[in-house]
């Protein structure tokens, strides 16, 4: 028999318990007056900057910053159509990475109670280290898995060497034969779930898959 052609997919996902929380928190003021708007929301904002900061001294929080004050002015309309006095808006937003949820939840119990404060949403997440080691092991996982089912149509048609011709990641592999004995490694296609900003404080796991196409040629 000649040579036979496979082409199969290989997934692998696991399951992580996140290993950060980046929190995002806006101070808000609004009034008549320009000068007194951009003066209270300071006033509101220092004991959140010292909040943070000292979390940062304790290790509760990893980094964080502070965006510059942001002020805008509208003139309402009132129920008969007449255009009023200008009221002026004036904001600083803040984010903080913690390393603990328990302290985040502990200190968004605190500031949520504040008057102009705004508590965003979480971005649960992993340390770029982790991500990095988790992908490698996955992507290692899912060409494994590829294999193995290329192994299990070779035996079915009784063959018996299975040899790697190319693989790729979802949608990317050629159309076309490729030559044999020839391996194309461009990686493998990540996904992480529960990325997205999200009002909780309490996370779920991340979870980190990959899925990888690849070709085989089997005697």
């Amino acid at each position: 028999m000649s040579d036979v052609t496979i082409t199969v997919r290989g997934e692998n996902e696991v399951r992580v318990a996140p290993e950060r929380a980046t929190i995002h928190v806006t101070v808000r003021a609004e009034g008549p007056a320009r000068a007194t708007v951009v003066e209270q929301v300071a006033e509101r904002a220092e004991p959140v900057r010292t909040g943070i900061a000292e979390r940062q001294d304790a290790g509760a929080v990893i980094e964080w910053n502070s965006k510059r004050l942001a002020v805008r002015a509208e003139r309402p309309w009132n129920d008969q159509g007449r255009q009023l006095a200008p009221v002026y808006y004036a904001s600083i937003d803040f984010a903080a990475t913690f390393t603990e949820a328990s302290e985040l939840s502990i200190w968004v119990s605190e500031i949520s109670a504040w008057d102009g404060v705004d508590v965003g949403w979480v971005n649960w997440h992993l340390t770029p280290q982790t991500r990095a080691d988790i992908e490698r092991e996955v992507a290692s996982s899912a060409v494994g898995v590829a294999l193995q089912r290329a192994q299990a149509y070779a035996a079915a048609l009784g063959l018996e060497f299975v040899t790697p011709v190319e693989i790729a990641d979802t949608g990317l592999i050629s159309r076309e034969q490729a030559p044999p004995q020839m391996l194309k490694a461009r990686g493998a296609a990540f996904a992480a779930a529960g990325s997205a900003p999200v009002m909780e404080y309490e996370p779920e796991d991340i979870v980190v898959s990959a899925t990888v196409e690849a070709r085989f040629t089997a005697r």
